[in-house]
């Protein structure tokens, strides 16, 4: 008899634009994840916006029965920024998507996010791919959010300071630096883990070899994938100088469905500057006399094994039933 893997039980807080649209495909159809719902919140592109992409993501995945409830319209303090000029005015590389079937959900983000786990203690792992707004907002009205949660895994920040917005910071943090340090002083290391913008870019890189294969795949969620991208790949060429376009949502979901995936991590405080100058920038304490460690960085991933899971699932008909690799150890 064939081995097969539990699926994991997930909540997705997404700002989506083109990669987090990727890590929904690989969170809905790989076979690993069971995606209970999905939120959404303003980054990349504004709510609305992200959230008729998630949508049209999980459509293409073949998943409309998953629910997507909208979010945080704006920063804790700060005025709206967005990733438009990365992603494309519609966050999905402008290609003319048409419109998703189903409507979103008229329950507000925050109330699913603090709702789904008491429901479910202990079960949930919540994945995090935007600015971390909506979780700043429920841990103000519940401190003890994050325990209830299986574990949490963020895209957030760079842990090597070389930033993708600034000189130093990246995106998600960037966004909103005042919530993700309402994060940092409710996490815990064996609770909450960040995968930074440098993991993607020194080890995931998509390049020029690796997008004509994703192309050749043929397959709809293939298509999506290369095709919604196409403005991440400019930037990448003209701004961040990496040799392809970086991925940085579908890593982290990767090290959700697949932690074996992260091969270097380490436990560390971290904090958030909020001045202008550094706005963004994670401030790492490694020194022997540093607080308590309030966070797992994961710090390198199996570039190999990410890809091949991309692939994999990418390769797929939507809903196609199919068990996960037993075995991925094989593709480290």
């Amino acid at each position: 008899m064939e081995e097969t893997v539990p699926k994991l039980p997930l909540i997705i807080d997404t700002d989506t634009g083109s990669d987090d649209a990727v890590a929904l495909l690989l969170a809905a159809a790989s076979g690993l994840g069971d995606v209970r719902a999905v939120t959404t919140v303003a980054g990349n592109v504004p709510v609305v916006t992200g959230t008729r992409n998630a949508l049209i993501s999980l459509q293409i995945a073949g998943c409309v029965d998953i629910p997507v409830h909208p979010g945080c319209e704006r920063p804790m303090t700060r005025a709206p920024s967005t990733a438009q000029q990365v992603h494309g005015h519609d966050g999905m590389g402008d290609v003319g998507l048409p419109k998703p079937l189903r409507a979103a959900e008229p329950q507000h983000a925050v109330d699913v996010l603090l709702s789904y786990p008491r429901w479910h203690p202990g079960e949930l792992t919540l994945v995090t791919l935007g600015p971390l707004t909506n979780i700043a907002a429920a841990l103000l009205r519940d401190r003890d959010l994050l325990t209830r949660y299986r574990h949490v895994y963020c895209m957030a920040g760079a842990a090597d300071m070389r930033g993708n917005i600034s000189a130093t910071a990246e995106f998600n943090v960037w966004a909103d630096p005042e919530a993700a340090r309402v994060v940092l002083q409710a996490a815990t290391p064996d609770k909450v883990t960040w995968i930074g913008w440098d993991v993607s870019r020194t080890d995931a890189v998509m390049t020029p070899a690796d997008q004509l294969r994703l192309e050749r795949l043929g397959t709809p969620m293939a298509t999506f994938a290369h095709r919604i991208n196409r403005t991440v790949n400019d930037w990448a060429r003209d701004v961040t100088g990496l040799p392809g376009y970086d991925l940085p949502d579908p890593v982290t979901m990767a090290v959700a469905l697949r932690p074996e995936l992260a091969i270097e991590r380490e436990q560390v405080h971290v904090d958030i500057a909020l001045g202008e100058e550094t706005r963004g920038q994670l401030i790492i304490d490694r020194r022997r006399s540093a607080p308590v460690p309030n966070l797992t960085l994961v710090r390198r991933v199996s570039g190999t094994g990410f890809k091949q899971l991309l692939f994999d699932t990418c390769a797929r008909t939507p809903g196609q039933a199919s068990a996960p690799d037993p075995h991925p150890e094989r593709h480290r």
